[in-house]
């Protein structure tokens, strides 16, 4: 599994010209799922995602607060291509989590995220 983590003080996803989620600030991650992902590392990348300190605190030193500490949203987009390896002049994709198998797991993610942290909160 690999994500891709960013602070934002906004951010959004559109698919065809219609906005399908927004946040304020927060983080927005992407995430890439492989065919050997388990349980385990799924509530290991959500722990880390969750206490990964990348916002200031009130004093304004900086990489000390999470989201959580800061009660900021979380906007998750599921990106197979993270798990892309690059062979000659192509992109191959055999690492990633087919999509039948990966709609679920996926949910799933989003749905210890919830468990975690506050489920208004991800989007």
């Amino acid at each position: 599994m690999k994500a891709v983590v960013q602070r934002v003080t906004r951010a959004s996803v559109t698919v065809g010209g219609e906005q399908i989620s927004a946040i304020g600030r927060g983080i927005c991650v992407l995430l890439g799922i492989s065919l050997e992902d388990t349980q385990k590392e799924l509530e290991h990348m959500v722990r880390k995602i969750l206490n990964l300190r990348v916002f200031e605190d009130e004093s304004g030193k900086h990489w000390s607060k999470s989201v959580m500490d800061k009660q900021y949203e979380i906007l998750c987009v599921s990106q197979f291509t993270l798990q892309c390896v690059l062979k000659g002049n192509k992109p191959d994709f055999h690492l990633a989590m087919p999509t039948e198998q990966a709609e679920g797991f996926y949910n799933s993610f989003l749905e210890q995220l919830r468990k975690t942290y506050r489920p208004e909160l991800i989007k």
